[in-house]
């Protein structure tokens, strides 16, 4: 067994101590070590941990994510729609539940016969963790330089591996929504566009634009291309926890996730996530057209939520409801003046351009130019850089 203290010291000695990730009996020992002495934040599901781990790498850490193997299928969509084309690395642990020739419960018999074999598919880099600390350091040392190289590494983890690691007693803190702003009249339903134009307009030197896939990465691109935005080209549902993982990490500049409905549908669970660990530097806009329109359109269910109340419930300091673009303006000129964990929510029309382009930059430039904006790097694009 590896003595789990002095991995986790050899992990950090080597610059990983941002942990995101969900529990699992296999990995525990580490997780509770990651609790106790890294930065940990306690992802809702494990495509939630990959996108947390994925903003804070932009912001500048060298993120760790923890998984079981059931769970590596909640993560394939950021893995190979987020990570893959923005060549985002993480180092990433995830158990070996269901090994074959190994008892274990039968949700896990299937997963446990595939894991590897989903891991290549994904053309993410693997090995066994080795339970000798010495050669553990060595495969750290492996891991480390395939992240260097802009790929992400996993270990593959047996069951017995991790010496015992107790948790420490944890203080929780409750947070709490301080405003909260219902609908009052009625919605004027400005276009994605002019909604965008708005958001993109008040700006500054130190604000990230992060818009979600589909269309509303595209109208951002064409109303102004910046080195401070990350137009999302997959991934669904992830902005608000990529963002999370920014603002943590990026505390002297202010993010500002942009949300859709059918995005935001998919991965509700974040908005607790977001609204404990409450960045005061994020503010989380949903544009809501009650639609799937990048697909054509059809229809989805957000008329029957009440994302105000939700996002208040998760913890939101503020949740707001905005009737028009005047008071979209007004919302996001108040939260600049004093920043607290912001949730804005604005119906908008159906209706569409027909012929919307796309941006010229590869992902993963767009990417780099990121990460040079927020290291104090000139404005320029670097859309000619080399590949990694």
């Amino acid at each position: 067994m590896i003595n789990t203290r002095r991995f986790g010291k050899e992990l950090q000695r080597i610059g990983f101590a941002f942990y995101s990730g969900v529990p699992c009996s296999y990995l525990n020992s580490l997780i509770n070590y990651a609790i106790n002495e890294g930065e940990y934040v306690a992802a809702a599901n494990e495509g939630d941990g990959i996108a947390i781990a994925s903003g804070a790498l932009l912001g500048g850490k060298k993120p760790v994510v923890l998984m079981q193997n059931s769970g590596l299928a909640n993560a394939v969509s950021p893995l190979v729609s987020l990570n893959y084309p923005f060549r985002i690395p993480i180092l990433g642990f995830v158990s070996l539940r269901g090994e074959p020739g190994i008892s274990d419960e039968p949700q896990h018999e299937l997963m446990g016969r595939i894991t590897e074999k989903l891991l290549d598919l994904m053309q993410v880099k693997w090995i066994y963790l080795s339970s000798d600390l010495k050669t553990a350091k060595r495969q750290l040392l492996l891991a480390a330089k395939y992240v260097d190289r802009n790929q992400p590494f996993f270990f593959v983890v047996r069951k017995g591996t991790f010496e015992q690691e107790p948790l420490k007693e944890q203080e929780f803190s409750l947070r709490a929504n301080r405003q909260k702003a219902v609908k009052q009249t009625i919605d004027e339903l400005p276009t994605r566009h002019q909604a965008l134009k708005v958001i993109d307009s008040w700006k500054d030197s130190k604000t990230v634009l992060l818009a979600t896939t589909g269309k509303t990465g595209r109208q951002l691109y064409e109303i102004k291309d910046a080195p401070g935005n990350l137009y999302m080209v997959g991934s669904m549902g992830c902005v608000g926890s990529l963002g999370l993982g920014l603002a943590l990490t990026k505390q002297s500049f202010d993010i500002v996730s942009i949300d859709g409905d059918g995005s935001i549908l998919m991965r509700m669970g974040s908005l607790a996530t977001n609204g404990y660990y409450s960045p005061s530097n994020m503010i989380h806009i949903l544009l809501d057209n009650n639609a799937h329109d990048s697909t054509g359109g059809q229809r989805t269910v957000s008329h029957n939520v009440n994302f105000v109340e939700v996002a208040s419930a998760c913890g939101y300091a503020k949740s707001i409801y905005v009737h028009n673009l005047n008071e979209l303006h007004a919302r996001l000129k108040e939260w600049k003046a004093a920043k607290e964990l912001t949730f804005l929510y604005m119906r908008i029309s159906s209706s569409s351009e027909e012929q919307l382009g796309r941006p010229a930059m590869k992902p993963y430039e767009v990417k780099e130019r990121l990460q040079f904006y927020l290291n104090g790097g000139s404005p320029q694009a670097i859309g000619e850089g080399e590949e990694s």
